[in-house]
């Protein structure tokens, strides 16, 4: 298949791998922020330009495809669309309302298989099914066997379908896949350009506001006691107006001072343990801390996503630890780089 694509790149202006990876770089800007559902991005192409770039937002809403077509709508025409483009069943009426063949000349590239089930949202694949672009290509199948099928579906509606099967469009649905099995563990960690951490905030607001996204969608937070006895922090979503996460506090020692801000958040419940045999049930945990809770998660974390600060600090402390890494996508946070990588392997 890829070869046979190769060999078209230099027939159809519509066709270019470069299209795959910016729906997956717009994907990664939503990544966690979707959960439980996967983090997909989309674009649509026509005569080798593109119309626009989106990606899922948030459960419940609008899929990557949808937002997609309606911005690619609104480029088309030069004027807006004059309702909620995330509520679903809205955007999907509205798109099924439009003249026969709208976007017969558009190729739409979305990272993950449309979704052929209805559940809070219709079903993307027979919304395309309904549209019949020019062309649909993405990056993987979808891994949930019933959600799977649009692209048949697709083909069988005479539209051309093609499976790019993608590694860096697999490695974005990582955390979806394990989450359905078990918890996906999320290690947070925001330092200068010279590996230190501590002595109050280093990161930037933007990178501050997305911790505290991520914090209102996880299942539970996890921190050390040693951290909770020290630092007496709140770890709420103040930044993003969300709602503050259940803490598990990892800890022996069971005693602590109650006054300590996060034992005082309204609608929250704190849970000190010892043990971890929570994370083998499916659910997204975010883990912050500093170089003992780092070791003491060693085989248990997933991704780290590290805040990198563009500051030399003076020495203060860091992270003592031996992990190997694979760097999976970096972008900008502010002035900040975010780093999603994957544990590979500890020592």
């Amino acid at each position: 298949m890829l070869k046979f694509i190769k060999k078209r790149l230099v027939l159809d202006l519509d066709l270019n791998f470069n299209f795959l990876e910016m729906a997956i770089n717009e994907a990664y800007k939503y990544q966690f922020l979707t959960y439980p559902n996967p983090a997909v991005g989309a674009v649509v192409v026509k005569n080798g330009a593109v119309l626009s770039i989106e990606a899922h937002k948030r459960a419940g809403t609008s899929h990557a495809e949808v937002l997609a077509l309606l911005s690619a709508y609104e480029k088309l025409e030069e004027k807006s669309v004059d309702f909620d483009k995330n509520s679903s069943k809205e955007a999907h009426k509205f798109l099924l309302s439009l003249p026969d063949g709208y976007f017969k000349d558009c190729t739409i590239y979305v990272t993950l298989e449309p979704c052929s089930h209805i559940g809070k949202t219709p079903s993307c694949a027979n919304l395309l099914k309904e549209l019949k672009p020019k062309r649909v290509v993405i990056g993987a199948l979808d891994p949930i066997t019933s959600h799977s099928g649009g692209l048949e579906m697709l083909k069988s509606a005479g539209i051309e379908a093609i499976n790019l099967n993608s590694k860096d469009a697999h490695n974005l649905i990582e955390p979806f896949i394990i989450w359905q099995k078990r918890a996906f563990v999320l290690f947070k960690i925001a330092q200068s350009l010279n590996g230190q951490i501590g002595g109050g905030y280093l990161s930037s607001q933007d990178s501050l506001t997305h911790t505290h996204k991520i914090r209102d969608i996880s299942s539970k937070l996890l921190i050390g006691g040693n951290t909770v006895r020290v630092d007496r922090p709140t770890l709420d979503a103040r930044f993003c107006q969300g709602r503050a996460p259940d803490i598990v506090i990892y800890s022996k020692d069971k005693i602590f001072d109650k006054d300590i801000a996060l034992f005082n958040v309204p609608n929250r419940d704190v849970q000190i343990t010892d043990s971890l045999e929570f994370l083998n049930k499916p659910g997204f945990i975010l883990v912050e801390g500093g170089e003992g809770m780092l070791n003491a998660m060693q085989g248990k974390i997933d991704w780290l996503l590290t805040y990198i600060t563009p500051k030399i600090a003076p020495k203060s402390v860091g992270y003592f630890a031996n992990l190997e890494l694979e760097i999976l996508h970096t972008m900008p946070s502010g002035v900040d780089v975010a780093m999603f990588s994957r544990v590979v392997s500890c020592y």
